[in-house]
């Protein structure tokens, strides 16, 4: 048993463990903020925040190491370049339609998971923490302090399904439960009378943000539909 302890001591002080730590801390904490936005179905969701959180751990950690190995004085030096190049993701999540611009809060929450990757390379692991659950806090519930703030959320959907028409006041009572609005819909009917297989397209908004992902699933699981894609 003695020795097992004395084991787990010399693991313990080593730069892989250590490494080890900051990169499950890390995509823990990124995975946190990344879920979140994937609720939501940002463009940039779980994978892409946990995958920025580990390159900026590593780019740091690199820093570090580089800078004690050839004696230079700056370890910063790298990870100052990482946030420069994560401009070009941040800017792959923003859409412009018109005068409405959407996706500049992920492109801040990916900034912000790479600046929590570079103080988990840092070993500033409390930093990091309290980072995390300020920046989602932030991402989930600011709303609710401006109740004057609108969110819209718009979508465009085509449901495949058996007899178009029976099933359309289904997906009308879960449009109305979610405070949806419908712009516009159209029912098309397959011109094979024998598979009564035809669909509907919709495009909707809501006054708030919903969950798109529960959304998708509550039509979904109606009888009579074969398919829902987002278009």
């Amino acid at each position: 048993m003695t020795e097992f302890i004395e084991l787990c001591k010399n693991v313990a002080t080593t730069d892989e463990f250590h490494m080890f730590i900051k990169l499950i801390l890390i995509s823990i904490l990124s995975g946190v903020i990344g879920f979140e936005r994937e609720s939501y179905s940002k463009p940039a969701g779980f994978r892409t925040h946990v995958l920025v959180g580990i390159s900026a751990v590593l780019v740091m950690v690199c820093g570090m190491e580089i800078s004690q190995m050839y004696g230079t004085n700056d370890p910063t030096r790298i990870p100052a370049q990482l946030l420069s190049g994560i401009g070009f993701i941040g800017a792959g999540t923003i859409l412009s339609n018109g005068f409405k611009v959407k996706g500049l809060t992920t492109a801040s929450g990916l900034l912000a998971v790479t600046c929590i990757g570079l103080a988990v390379g840092a070993g500033l692991y409390v930093y990091s923490i309290i980072a995390t659950v300020i920046v989602y806090i932030v991402l989930k519930y600011s709303h609710l302090l401006n109740p004057k703030v609108e969110h819209i959320t718009s979508m465009k959907f085509k449901i495949t399904v058996s007899n178009p028409k029976e099933v359309l006041s289904y997906i009308n009572d879960i449009i109305v439960k979610y405070e949806m609005e419908v712009k516009k819909v159209k029912v098309v009917n397959n011109d094979d009378e024998d598979s009564h297989v035809g669909y509907i397209i919709y495009d909707c908004k809501a006054n708030r943000e919903i969950n798109k992902n529960e959304f998708i699933t509550q039509i979904a699981k109606l009888e009579r539909v074969k398919q829902i894609n987002e278009i």
